[in-house]
């Protein structure tokens, strides 16, 4: 089968495009023994660039150009290289930039790769990026304080292998807001400004999971969808789940009381308001 002419937004056929639209699917990750896992594997919350091709293919065609504010080791840019699309990332820590230019000098094949994305140290909130440029932004952003505690998980698979379970001590880092709702609120700001840098009904894919702070459990996922949405440069498209499939399971609560083991993240798929 082939592209319909209508179609601009992506390169899908149709049957690729309509199972593309189901709301729920299994996160695939590279597995443990994979050699490719190894750069994922030292960032405290990575997500595969097996995962995130699905939503560069869907929302872009092939020279578009993705966007990451928050570029962690590199797994956009590494997706959207082996798709043919140009990216740029963004990431604050130093030791994590690094990371991230040696898993894509390693991982991605010959040298016209390099020509395909562009790495950035720096915080998202200082860069000059140009107006009117990206076809998608791709990311997702730091979690708020909870990987500062060291509980079951941070102790077995992090800190036992010698890991960081956190994100270091970087100023500037969004993680360490101590106040939830102005957390949210500086996210929203941030994704909000980032509009004037995509294209005219250019989208977003934001991966967020929520999650338990002490006692109390936070709607991330809808807290900043909200925030983004009543700031008026992003309309909600939609939510599809990632089912981790592969996550161990920790005993919390046992046996006193019900705390959830979070085996699933969201993608909130936004796309950007008409330009005034």
């Amino acid at each position: 089968m082939t592209v319909h002419p209508r179609n601009k937004l992506n390169d899908l056929t149709a049957p690729e495009w309509i199972t593309r639209t189901v709301s729920v699917f299994v996160q695939r990750g590279l597995g443990s023994k994979s050699g490719e896992a190894y750069y994922e594997k030292l960032h405290p919350a990575p997500f595969s660039f097996t995962d995130v091709t699905r939503f560069i293919e869907f929302f872009t065609k092939k020279g578009g150009r993705v966007l990451d504010p928050f570029g962690g080791v590199a797994s956009s840019a590494k997706a959207a290289a082996l798709l043919g699309r140009k990216s740029t990332s963004v990431e604050i820590s130093p030791y994590f930039s690094k990371l991230a230019r040696n898993r894509l000098e390693k991982e991605l094949p010959g040298t016209l790769a390099a020509k395909l994305y562009e790495l950035i140290c720096g915080d998202i909130r200082d860069v000059a990026l140009p107006a009117n440029k990206f076809d998608l932004l791709l990311t997702s952003p730091p979690y708020w304080g909870i990987l500062d505690k060291v509980d079951h998980k941070a102790k077995q698979e992090r800190i036992s292998n010698g890991v960081m379970h956190n994100y270091g001590d970087i100023k500037g880092d969004l993680s360490k807001t101590t106040d939830y709702e102005k957390f949210v609120e500086e996210l929203a700001t941030i994704f909000t400004k980032l509009a004037d840098n995509m294209r005219s009904k250019a989208h977003a894919v934001i991966i967020v999971g929520d999650f338990r702070h002490k006692a109390k459990y936070y709607m991330f996922h809808s807290d900043l969808a909200v925030r983004m949405e009543l700031l008026g440069k992003w309309s909600l498209k939609g939510v599809k789940i990632m089912y981790q499939k592969h996550k161990r399971v920790f005993p919390y609560g046992y046996p006193y009381s019900y705390v959830p083991n979070l085996h699933h993240q969201y993608a909130l798929i936004f796309q950007k308001t008409a330009d005034e």
